[in-house]
């Protein structure tokens, strides 16, 4: 369908948790297509629906070139204790910081047929599946971050030229 713009740090969005999908139509068909247009671009890891701009529970991943997309995911287990890992988002262009995140993830959620899928695995695929289910819920990676580094980090935003 199309790439879309993403959201930025200020958007309120970004902050509510996303509704649960409780039926496939159309619409959901259109936004699965368009998170998977949206993060098929060059440097992206995943994007969730709320940085579309669309509250619904949701996000597409495109790790080492696997591209694909989960509904309604649950962040069901993770393992390993958390562990700081450079990080950045769409949605705070242009920050890197050492956010906390354990080494194994387990996401489970459905497709557009309502058959479940299973994502887990460890580095990069661990670390997207808790960022996006992160957004999901309505936080960001700034909220992982230790004190002094968020304030860093929220300086930083104010300084930038997008904020």
């Amino acid at each position: 369908m199309a790439v879309r713009p993403i959201r930025v740090f200020g958007d309120p969005v970004l902050r509510s948790p996303s509704a649960p999908i409780d039926h496939i139509d159309d619409g959901v068909r259109a936004l699965v297509q368009d998170l998977l247009d949206t993060v098929a671009l060059p440097g992206r890891a995943g994007v969730a629906a709320c940085q579309i701009g669309v509250g619904m529970r949701a996000f597409s991943y495109n790790i080492d070139g696997d591209i694909g997309y989960v509904i309604n995911p649950v962040l069901v287990e993770v393992s390993g204790e958390p562990q700081p890992v450079a990080e950045g988002c769409l949605s705070v262009p242009g920050l890197w910081h050492e956010a906390l995140r354990h080494p194994w993830a387990k996401v489970v959620g459905i497709d557009l047929d309502g058959n479940e899928v299973v994502l887990e695995g460890e580095g990069l695929l661990a670390q997207a599946l808790q960022h996006e289910t992160d957004h999901l819920d309505g936080s960001l990676f700034l909220d992982r971050l230790p004190p002094e580094t968020r304030r860093i980090a929220m300086r930083e935003i104010r300084e930038s030229d997008w904020f």
